[in-house]
């Protein structure tokens, strides 16, 4: 609700990181590093959606979800080029830094 409020995420799987298993952290990922604000926004509240998840899963591509006014160029180029070794940085940060089991969420504040 304030354009002076930030937010980022990190990954922090409990299963062993593979291709078909992180088709939504890759896509958010790729959209956080592609996407204006708006579209972003709007890109993730239809990525959090139990039957978006169901569909990649049954084999739906990401492009599919893809909302007007992306860059959908952008995203796809970036979304097929996004290693897994950026998800298992995110899981080593969240298990060696912030001490997380895996699978374990916290949320980080960093206000004034």
């Amino acid at each position: 609700t304030s354009s002076h409020t930030r937010v980022g995420f990190l990954n922090n799987p409990s299963s062993k990181i593979k291709e078909d298993n992180t088709a939504i952290a890759r896509g958010i990922l790729a959209a956080f590093l592609t996407q204006n604000n708006s579209n972003l926004k709007s890109f993730l509240s239809k990525l959090s959606k139990e039957e978006t998840a169901k569909s990649l899963a049954a084999g739906t591509k990401m492009v599919k979800f893809l909302i007007p006014g992306m860059d959908g160029n952008t995203f796809e180029k970036k979304y097929n080029t996004l290693g897994l070794d950026l998800i298992k940085t995110h899981q080593m940060f969240c298990q060696e830094v912030l001490k997380l089991l895996p699978g374990q969420m916290a949320v980080i504040s960093n206000g004034r």
